[in-house]
């Protein structure tokens, strides 16, 4: 058994012992949640709350962006369609004509544009008399018989043969001009009849279709 009178010398010192022990701990170990204070409770409770993701929440609200008008082609000469233009293929009246007829006109304005293509170089050159040759050769009123002008026409709307017209006189127009620059160096009389003569084309194909 053991001895009472030994016993009581150790629970005596018992809690000198513990608060010894306790002295030597780290003092945020005996910090209870109990004796914080209260903006310190609030401090740990917003702490402990997950942190939004500000980044997530820019994708979610960032307003799409439109994609951009596709463009289509264009049913009659392979032309393009630009933004609210799609339509325009279908508003465009057809011209029907025999496949040998409708591909010797296509032929015919294929040419048109290698033309002006090459008058518009001659001018970039200042060789004045050559982009007259060529635009009195192969748009102007010479070039009706060589392009079969006087057959086409009478299976072509009165409109459409009004603008083939205007075509070939403003091209003889600014065969005239550009020999005439070649004398005074004013081009503008040349260019503004050469914007008369690609108006005309472009008349023309916005009015009508082959295909």
């Amino acid at each position: 058994m053991s001895n009472p009178h030994l016993a009581t010398p150790c629970r005596r010192r018992l809690p000198g012992l513990v608060l010894s022990v306790l002295a030597l701990l780290p003092l945020p170990s005996l910090v209870m949640p109990s004796m914080l204070l209260p903006s310190q409770v609030l401090a740990q409770a917003a702490a402990s709350q997950p942190q939004p993701d500000v980044k997530a929440q820019h994708r979610h609200h960032v307003t799409p962006v439109a994609p951009p008008p596709q463009v289509g082609a264009d049913a009659g000469h392979g032309t393009h369609g630009h933004g609210g233009q799609g339509g325009a293929v279908a508003q465009r009246e057809l011209v029907r004509l025999p496949a040998p007829m409708r591909e010797h006109m296509l032929a015919n304005m294929r040419d048109h544009l290698a033309a002006i293509a090459e008058i518009q170089r001659a001018l970039a050159e200042a060789a004045y008399d050559r982009a007259a040759t060529l635009a009195e050769q192969r748009l102007g009123m010479s070039s009706m018989a060589t392009h079969g002008a006087h057959h086409m026409a009478p299976l072509m709307p009165k409109p459409m043969q009004a603008h083939g017209t205007t075509m070939h006189q403003a091209a003889s127009q600014f065969a005239v001009e550009a020999q005439n620059s070649a004398a005074s160096g004013d081009l503008k009389p040349a260019l503004a009849a050469l914007a008369r003569t690609t108006a005309a084309c472009v008349g023309c194909h916005a009015a009508y279709r082959v295909h």
